[in-house]
């Protein structure tokens, strides 16, 4: 990335010598990208990350498709960029059926296929969940959409650069991505666009991205997330690690403290996830006692930091309000170690039983 900071740093959509290697180098990285997905390069369209790229595939396959109907389906796991996207669309007259989930946040396919109608006009759901981690079955969803004609799309954000992902296997018609979940740059990200797909930019200007989506481009970000993706082989390799991790995180930790609940469905979840909640303890109490240990941690979605609001995720798989407030959320990555998981091991035990003898309604309970 550093060249297009320093030396390299002209405007991709300029004439001269240096604004077309910057333009050769957004080339070379759209056909990096296509080819990990199994997509050609004039499928992929780059933006800022993975809120543009759901609002954009939401609302530009609405605005795209309303002379065909106005009701969209997705799910009531999905990320707040694509729920927020649909509120709004719903808020200007668009119908929009949110399906529940099982107790594991799986969306059953069926269950999509009952909900869709003719003026169904596209189906939004997600690849893997980004709280709980379960992988969502798309490959039978995207059987149902294509047999009613409908567009599908998913937030694969989760997904792309941790897992393979195949957008022919998949059979999704658009797919949202963000480079700094496999290592990349923030503020870059692409969405797959299906040759043939109907959809309507957000953006208005100077027609950058074959005139859907106007910007100049973010160079640095660009060639970044590109070289992250075509790195990300080393991230395949680390899966199982991974899985053994987490696994062994909550072995270790519910073994040493009671009354606790996995929300991650182990086999059929990313790599390196756990979710638990922790009876009679704040997720946010928690989670700031192991930060000031050195540990990070989250109580729910990064995106949604600062919300005094339970996860609406945990609210969908099933769990009371009070409950939902103790959850406390681990994700993996490829630096993590063993001797990281047993410090956790060691120390997070002893900071829910401090919690707990804090906490009045956990010492009803127990009396």
């Amino acid at each position: 990335m550093e060249p297009f900071f320093t030396e390299r740093f002209a405007n991709a959509s300029t004439l001269y010598r240096m604004g077309r290697e910057s333009e050769r180098a957004i080339d070379e990285a759209r056909e990096t990208v296509a080819r990990r997905i199994n997509a050609s390069g004039d499928e992929i369209y780059f933006t800022s990350g993975g809120t543009e790229s759901d609002n954009w595939a939401i609302k530009g396959a609405a605005l795209a498709l309303e002379d065909r109907g106005r009701h969209i389906i997705t799910s009531a796991v999905e990320h707040h960029a694509v729920l927020e996207a649909c509120d709004w669309l719903e808020n200007r007259g668009w119908e929009v059926t949110v399906l529940p989930v099982s107790a594991d946040g799986l969306v059953e396919a069926a269950a999509v296929e009952e909900a869709i109608r003719d003026e169904t006009v596209l189906v939004t759901i997600m690849h893997a969940n980004n709280e709980i981690g379960t992988i969502e079955p798309l490959e039978e969803i995207a059987r149902i959409t294509r047999s009613r004609d409908v567009l599908f799309h998913t937030d694969a954000v989760q997904t792309v650069g941790k897992v393979p992902v195949d957008v022919e296997e998949l059979g999704v018609d658009l797919l949202s991505a963000a480079a700094h979940k496999f290592y990349g740059p923030k503020g870059a990200g692409f969405l797959y666009v299906r040759k043939g797909a109907r959809i309507e930019p957000l953006l208005h200007g100077g027609g950058h991205e074959r005139g859907r989506r106007s910007g100049t481009h973010n160079v640095p970000g660009i060639v970044g997330l590109a070289k992250a993706l075509e790195l990300s082989d080393e991230a395949f390799e680390a899966n199982e690690r991974l899985d053994r991790l987490a696994r062994k995180l909550w072995e270790g930790i519910s073994s040493r403290a009671g009354d606790l609940r996995c929300n991650t469905p182990f086999e059929r979840s990313l790599p390196g996830y756990l979710n638990f909640v922790a009876d009679g303890v704040e997720g946010e109490a928690m989670l700031l006692r192991l930060d000031a240990k050195g540990v990070c941690v989250s109580s729910g979605s990064a995106c949604a930091t600062g919300s005094l609001d339970p996860s609406h995720v945990l609210l969908a798989i099933g769990l009371p309000p009070e409950v939902a407030h103790g959850s406390l959320r681990f994700t993996l990555g490829r630096e993590n170690t063993e001797d990281e998981v047993d410090f956790v091991v060691e120390e997070l035990p002893a900071i829910i039983a401090t919690l707990r003898e804090m906490s009045p309604t956990y010492k009803a309970k127990t009396a």
